[in-house]
């Protein structure tokens, strides 16, 4: 008699961005892959990405040019193999996506490359302002035509299983009948993206809740490098839309950041709103890292009392140009009010991207046999301590190819360590079903809320781009409460998405916490005011 509470494969991939449909289009047709998606399956942060991808591409560029832009960005973090690795792949990886039906503006004889900030030369392939969208799209597409691809939608995985100390499934929850389910499979890969719903203000989707980071950590696998969490400096101020981005594409072509609570700011004779000020910061202005601007931004913000500031592109670029070249947050910003040919854009920093995550070697393997991890909840150490921009989505493709190529080892692997998944008797030997925690679910929903809101107010106020010792104790303080009660919660009622999404919430807060106070410096995204230069004894990675 079939149970089908569990469900086997060669290989459990959890998540759908451009991470985890990378591997499943890379891998072997003969490996039978199960994918969950804990909402629908193109609900990612890869859906979201509008700037592009990086890579070597025309003749002006080089490899070399673009491993020293990526290990500046880094600030003395960055794995040094890891990033020739990636950046070596770069050209084969793009030529896979325009296989696989990826259309980037100019084509391929003559791309049109845009700049972002770090980069030392135009080199992001882009599919207008709405790059994310595109890969995510047609990779999706492609993964649904493969017979040996499964996916669940609608499905949030709560714990890893462990068998022997190997990873050999999950439990995962149905989100419409919450009834648990057992995943079994011959290698656990995590593809869950971000953490950026820990914050107040984010440019992530509601599902970058941390998932992979504390589902591995409670497995007992390593989490390196959380305290940078890189913040994008320039995220729409509205109280019609939030966590809408500007990309940084913007900026490379010419848009200009402006403090309009400042007297300066007349230039020609003419008036801009207010002082362009990032050559007090940088002298790559507009163009310098994320880490860079983005606290050059808070501190204006600081200075003035201002909520948010301004960015204009209408001063530099003709209609046709912005139109043509942004026509996605044209069209969007046009639908508030705003006429980005004409007006300045109100943006305000937001948390974006995590430069650290569940620590893996050059392969995608973890601290835990069996399990992998890729993309954006990964530590490769291509990033460091700082994210050059456009880097990520190239990162999901190159490790898509890499895990791909190595997964049968690591299924074979546990084959030879005799860890059993035969099914008997309606459960798999030495594994139990998921035990309920409760019967029913929370009365009230709005102390899941309260805690929710509490957490992304603390952190933002607490640990966002300028940090402090008091501050961070202080924070840890609080979520330690916070924890307790949402423990309460998890451990007496019946789970269900928004429980289980909580807890994985106040988990990755407290490993950024952590790993921050360890980091007894200033380092790229991590600015602690009583330590406020880089420090050679703290030039390595944290590890929890």
């Amino acid at each position: 008699m079939v149970n089908e509470n569990i469900i086997k494969s060669d290989v459990l991939v959890i998540g759908t961005g451009a991470a985890g449909l990378s591997f499943a289009l890379y891998a072997d047709s003969d490996i039978k892959i199960n994918m969950v998606s804990k909402a629908g399956p193109a609900e990612s942060s890869t859906d979201r990405a509008q700037g592009g991808i990086a890579g070597v591409t025309s003749s002006g560029d080089t490899f070399k040019s673009h491993i020293k832009d990526t290990l500046t960005a880094g600030a003395g973090l960055c794995d040094k193999k890891t990033v020739k690795q990636v950046v070596k792949a770069a050209p084969e990886r793009i030529n896979d996506l325009r296989n696989w039906g990826v259309d980037f503006t100019g084509g391929k004889d003559n791309p049109d490359l845009g700049k972002e900030g770090g980069h030392s030369v135009r080199r992001i392939l882009h599919h207008g302002d709405n790059t994310g969208h595109e890969i995510e799209d047609n990779l999706l597409k492609e993964t649904l035509k493969k017979e040996n691809v499964r996916l669940y939608s609608e499905h949030t995985a709560i714990d890893i299983i462990l068998k022997d100390g190997r990873a050999v499934g999950a439990y995962i929850i149905d989100n419409r009948t919450l009834k648990v389910k057992t995943f079994l499979a011959g290698a656990v890969i995590m593809a869950t993206g971000g953490c950026g719903k820990v914050y107040q203000y984010t440019s992530n989707p509601d599902v970058a809740t941390g998932d992979g980071v504390a589902m591995a950590y409670r497995a007992g696998a390593q989490i390196s490098n959380m305290e940078f969490i890189q913040f994008h400096p320039t995220c729409l101020y509205s109280v019609k839309e939030t966590g809408f981005l500007i990309t940084e594409a913007m900026r490379g072509e010419g848009a200009v950041l402006l403090n309009p609570a400042r007297e300066k700011g007349r230039e020609n004779g003419g008036e801009t709103g207010g002082e362009n000020f990032m050559s007090n910061y940088d002298s790559r202005k507009e163009l310098a890292p994320r880490d860079i601007v983005a606290r050059a931004i808070d501190s204006e913000m600081k200075k003035t009392g201002l909520k948010h500031l301004y960015l204009d592109i209408a001063s530099y670029r003709k209609p046709e140009f912005i139109k043509q070249r942004f026509p996605m947050i044209y069209a969007k910003l046009k639908s508030l009010g705003i006429d980005i040919t004409a007006d300045k854009i109100p943006v305000v920093p937001a948390a974006h991207y995590s430069c650290g995550g569940i620590k893996v070697d050059r392969r995608g393997n973890t601290s835990i046999k069996g399990l992998i991890a890729i993309g954006e909840c990964s530590c490769t150490g291509l990033h460091g301590a700082n994210r050059l921009a456009s880097n990520s989505l190239l990162e999901a493709v190159v490790y898509g190819k890499i895990i791909a190529a190595g997964i049968k080892k690591v299924i074979k692997d546990m084959s030879a360590e005799r860890v059993s998944l035969k099914i008997s008797s309606g459960i798999s030997s030495g594994i139990s079903p998921w035990k309920y925690t409760g019967k029913k679910l929370p009365e009230h929903q709005v102390f899941i809320e309260q805690n929710w809101m509490e957490i992304r107010r603390l952190m933002w106020n607490y640990m966002g781009i300028v940090r402090s010792n008091r501050r961070m104790k202080e924070a840890l303080k609080r979520i330690n409460i916070i924890e307790k009660e949402v423990n309460h919660y998890y451990w007496n009622y019946l789970i269900n998405n928004s429980l289980i999404e909580m807890r994985n919430l106040v988990e990755t807060a407290k490993i950024i916490i952590k790993s921050a106070l360890m980091r007894k410096e200033s380092r790229g995204l991590h600015y602690n005011q009583d330590y406020p230069k880089k420090s050679e004894k703290y030039r390595k990675d944290t590890v929890i």
